[in-house]
């Protein structure tokens, strides 16, 4: 779950449009039907595409080469611009919906022209089926085993996570909307538009805090997957002049480029040239293990058990 780069690309690309062609479907619905519902959702539309414009930026930054000032280049760019996204969806997605829903609780007026606004919603519906299909469909051939949740909380590649999440919201959000306004007609009520704008900036919320609480922690930098781990663990074992490995850390720099650092200890009858030719076949077998661990430190040591020595 490390990379999914172009995946997550073509997911983006297909977002992008979709939620282009919704945003124009739904303004034309408020301005027939002065919906409040259908507005936040146009707002809604508007802010995911200006969303999949910034993990566009991410990825074709996050490419720069490194400088001596970011010696270790700028794969953290797509988990900056992640994060920026989780904003924008909770202050203008989820902060314009409630302002909308309470505007509308405090002056109500009648929904105008009901079966345009039922009409876009469903024609959006459908759209939104289409992105959220092809994210899926993306997203499963990286994801392996794990199941969604797992994915998408443990995936070391944000763009699928957001993507996948940003559609599920917004095609939950199409159904609240779609249900607020048959109500709303239904009833002759108008409260229930309001209630449904309501509903869906919480639905934004909530999924702005999942996707910034997992875009923080991804910022901070973790770790390599247990997976990974393992088979740095067996990479670096593997070598036969290597006699133990005293401890290792690693980090993700970026979805596909890891930080590895290792205390081993090798046998102590080479010579400073074949300690080095060792080393070198260690490196050698952990890229060919794990290919996103291109930094990689590692030192000759001893056990902390040895007397008088530090590890």
């Amino acid at each position: 779950m490390a990379g999914g780069g172009e995946h997550g690309t073509k997911a983006i690309v297909a977002a992008f449009f979709a939620n282009l062609g919704i945003a124009v479907m739904k303004f034309l619905g408020f301005a027939f039907t002065g919906s409040g519902s259908m507005l936040a959702e146009s707002i809604h539309s508007v802010a995911d595409a200006g969303n999949q414009g910034l993990l566009l930026l991410g990825g074709r930054r996050a490419r720069r080469p490194a400088t001596p000032e970011h010696p270790f280049g700028y794969g953290r760019e797509r988990y900056f611009w992640s994060f920026i996204v989780a904003l924008v969806l909770f202050s203008l997605g989820a902060g314009f919906s409630f302002y909308e829903g309470v505007k509308k609780l405090r002056d109500p007026h009648d929904i105008e022209s009901p079966e345009w606004a039922l009409g876009i919603l469903f024609g959006a519906i459908l759209l939104e089926i289409y992105s959220f299909r092809t994210a899926i469909v993306e997203a499963n051939k990286v994801r392996g085993d794990a199941g969604w949740w797992e994915f998408v909380r443990h995936s070391k590649s944000p763009e699928l996570p957001v993507v996948l999440l940003e559609d599920l919201g917004a095609l939950l959000g199409l159904v609240l909307a779609f249900t607020a306004v048959t109500l709303a007609v239904v009833t002759d009520d108008t409260v229930w538009d309001a209630l449904g704008t309501l509903s869906i900036g919480t639905l934004l919320a909530a999924i702005a805090i999942i996707l910034a609480v997992e875009m923080k922690a991804l910022l901070m930098g973790e770790s390599a997957t247990p997976q990974d781990q393992r088979r740095l663990r067996e990479a670096i074992e593997s070598e036969p002049d290597v006699v133990a490995l005293i401890h290792m850390r690693t980090q993700h720099l970026g979805p596909d480029e890891l930080l590895v650092g290792a205390k081993v200890q090798f046998d102590t009858t080479l010579s400073v040239a074949e300690l080095a030719a060792s080393i070198d076949r260690v490196e050698a077998s952990v890229r060919a293990a794990v290919p996103a661990a291109r930094v990689m430190y590692l030192e000759p040591g001893v056990p902390r058990t040895v007397p008088g020595l530090e590890p």
